[in-house]
């Protein structure tokens, strides 16, 4: 998915999240590319963050919740 929360007001956002939570818990395996870094880290197993098309820090999402380099990058 493509940045599926994009633009949306925070009534579908918290929509597009439960419904991917959903698919997670149905054993689907879903690529999520999004901007949001909660929307994504509340539904993420593993978290990349990219800078110029580059990989620059990976960990599990709660690492990622975690880390100091994720508050810095995402304001998270």
């Amino acid at each position: 998915m493509d940045e599926p929360t994009q633009g949306l007001a925070p009534a579908f956002i918290r929509h597009i999240r439960d419904m991917i939570a959903e698919l997670k818990r149905l054993g689907v395996t879903v690529l999520l590319v999004e901007q949001n870094a909660r929307v994504a880290l509340s539904v993420c197993d593993r978290g990349y963050i990219m800078e110029k098309g580059s990989i620059v820090f990976e960990a599990s999402s709660h690492e990622l919740r975690e880390s100091p380099v994720t508050r810095e990058k995402l304001g998270v």
